[in-house]
């Protein structure tokens, strides 16, 4: 997949699916699986260094985890986010924000928001980096947002997103994801635009969908939030398998003959 098949996607009708990926070994398993697109997302602040937001995350640690996930990817298309203020701080921070992550091995960006940086959209596509939009709950607005609140519910509001959206593909973008907003409101976008939607927590009227990769798979702990489906119970898993490991150590059945050299 190339950023060219995103609208042949929604113009032909076929979903699109995206998950988070922070590392190699996952990197491995993904690029096996028939998942189309994968984001490294700023969600690895939270998901692999243990922080309360995304807001931590910096170029550096963006940087880390989209080279060791391009290292293990070979056909699959690989975005990564643009952390906290990376493109707020002047046309030539921007870029260089830009290049860390272009050159780790990234084929596309992802910043969040549209308002205050309309030039910043278009300095970077015109730079010929492609650039996935971001609207409805955006994590790096938190403190704004006054935590992490579903995103639409007022008129006023979903009105703003839709006018968000629309400005976004104006600009260039060739996607749009759209994050914690109602089922109506995210409808309602996908249907005016022509490029696709991608949702996370918005219904199924969209064009695709993301989940974070270790929520998916049952590793997130008690963060279940309402979006979100298991679609694997890996915490039990893992945890049998620790504890099958102990047990024979102690019970002296690991390594048998057929783990030990002669």
């Amino acid at each position: 997949m190339n950023v060219l098949d995103f609208v042949q996607r929604k113009r032909d009708s076929r979903k699109i699916s995206m998950t988070t990926c922070y590392d190699y070994w996952s990197a491995r398993i993904v690029e096996t699986s028939d998942i189309d697109c994968v984001l490294v997302g700023d969600s690895a602040a939270m998901v692999m260094h243990g922080h309360q937001s995304t807001l931590q995350a910096d170029i550096a640690m963006m940087a880390f985890h989209t080279s060791a996930v391009a290292r293990g990817l070979r056909t699959k298309f690989l975005i990564a986010d643009m952390p906290f203020l990376s493109y707020r701080r002047g046309p030539d921070a921007t870029l260089e924000c830009v290049a860390a992550l272009v050159r780790a091995g990234a084929a596309a960006l992802k910043l969040e928001g549209v308002w205050g940086h309309e030039d910043t959209i278009t300095r970077v596509i015109g730079s010929g980096i492609p650039i996935m939009g971001h609207v409805g709950l955006t994590p790096q607005s938190v403190l704004g947002l006054g935590g992490f609140r579903v995103q639409g519910r007022d008129e006023r509001v979903a009105e703003d997103l839709v006018a968000q959206a629309r400005r976004l593909e104006e600009l260039g973008c060739f996607a749009v994801v759209l994050e914690c907003v109602p089922a109506t409101v995210a409808a309602a976008i996908t249907s005016a635009l022509s490029i696709p939607t991608i949702g996370i927590g918005a219904g199924v009227d969209v064009d695709g969908q993301v989940l974070v990769l270790h929520d998916l798979l049952g590793f997130g702990g008690e963060f279940k939030p309402k979006f979100l489906k298991q679609y694997f119970d890996g915490t039990t898993h893992i945890l049998r398998a620790l504890n099958s490991f102990h047990s024979e150590t102690q019970l002296r059945q690991f390594p048998s003959d057929a783990e030990s050299y002669s």
